[in-house]
């Protein structure tokens, strides 16, 4: 494992270069969450509703860009995405294997 969690983390940020932060357990709109990310610890206040297991937004994300998580794109935002909004289908749309996707 990368790292360990802290006591009282709301979400996990897997890598540096992540976008987005996985909750832990089901968090509610206005309420504010710690992550961590490398050696630093952040807070965030959602806008959203965050679901156990899915992802949050821990930076303004433009339309277009592509996702990463885990290190790894994982998709592409089909709309801009605030800190603090929930990322999932509504908000991103997966590129893997798409034949319409794939570069020249």
């Amino acid at each position: 494992m990368a790292g360990t969690i802290e006591a009282g983390a709301s979400a996990l940020v897997m890598d540096a270069r992540d976008h987005v932060a996985t909750a832990i357990k089901d968090l509610k709109a206005g309420d504010t969450i710690s992550y961590r990310k490398q050696d630093q610890v952040f807070e965030l206040t959602l806008l959203d509703p965050i679901p156990f297991g899915h992802k949050v937004a821990i930076e303004d994300i433009p339309a277009g860009t592509d996702i990463r998580k885990y290190g790894e794109v994982i998709g592409r935002t089909t709309a801009a995405v605030q800190a603090g909004q929930h990322v999932h289908v509504h908000n991103v749309e997966g590129i893997r294997g798409r034949g319409d996707q794939a570069k020249a």
